[in-house]
């Protein structure tokens, strides 16, 4: 039998799996494809699942239910998400990949103990956007290529320094425990940083409250907030290459979850 995989737990969370050495039901939790969710024991490790079909593709909806089963385990443990589309092929490749990296996976859960993830999007307009095209003749062809290039690399950097800018009075605002930043350019002429902060849960309501205050005072930015999240971007890649036992089937495509921020997770 297939398992398709969402997450890793503690096994103490869930106090079903005390008297148990199998794998025993989630109960009112259903995931991708209406199939109902297990809590697969794995000594004190919970690996969250679903049994699966190989012949069935993973669609838009599916990675709606996966993001979803995986919110629901956080507000009862501890989380190590998979990547969508992760499935071990039997009870066998399940059992010996969360026993090669069993170490790691424990280390990680006490690591994230405690902390959730909130994310912000920023929008910037670019420090660069008055800058328009020129069209030289023709014989000035070469001489206005490397003028070009020299002006875009300019460019690049303002925008860099911008972004890092920006970037850095989010961390001094938001003081977060850790951070993943990533910026791209717009096509209408705008910066986006998205910007994920790892915090402790205790400190949530706080966090939302310094949001509110900071967006009211930087008012050339666009901010929105989203969150809290299972920390999906501090979630280390931990399974190596040669050991992975779990593989994506051929249908299966990466779709976004609804926070609207990839998902990077173990696999």
């Amino acid at each position: 039998m297939a398992w398709y995989a969402y997450c890793i737990g503690e096994k103490q969370a869930f106090p079903e799996l005390a008297r148990h050495r199998k794998p025993v039901p989630l109960e009112s939790v259903l995931g991708v494809s209406g199939n109902q969710v297990f809590l697969y024991p794995a000594s004190d490790l919970a690996i969250v699942v679903s049994e699966h079909n190989p012949q069935e593709s993973l669609n838009q909806k599916a990675g709606v239910d996966h993001a979803r089963v995986i919110a629901d385990c956080f507000q009862l443990s501890t989380v190590l998400p998979f990547r969508f589309g992760t499935v071990f092929n039997d009870d066998e490749t399940l059992r010996k990949s969360i026993r090669s990296n069993q170490r790691q996976f424990n280390s990680n859960i006490e690591k994230l103990r405690g902390k959730t993830e909130m994310h912000l999007r920023i929008l910037v307009d670019d420090c660069c956007s008055h800058e328009t095209a020129r069209h030289a003749p023709t014989e000035n062809v070469g001489r206005e290529y490397l003028s070009n290039l020299r002006e875009n690399a300019a460019r690049t950097r303002e925008r860099q320094t911008r972004a890092r800018a920006v970037s850095f009075q989010m961390h001094r605002m938001f003081m977060p425990l850790d951070e993943e930043v990533s910026c791209r350019l717009t096509e209408n002429g705008k910066m986006v940083l998205d910007v994920a902060h790892l915090i402790e849960r205790k400190h949530v309501e706080r966090y939302q409250n310094k949001f509110a205050t900071t967006s009211a005072m930087m008012r050339e930015c666009n901010m929105q907030l989203s969150g809290p999240w299972p920390p999906y971007h501090f979630v280390h890649r931990l399974t190596r290459p040669h050991l992975h036992a779990a593989e994506k089937p051929a249908a299966a495509t990466t779709v976004a979850v609804p926070m609207m921020t990839p998902s990077p997770a173990i696999a």
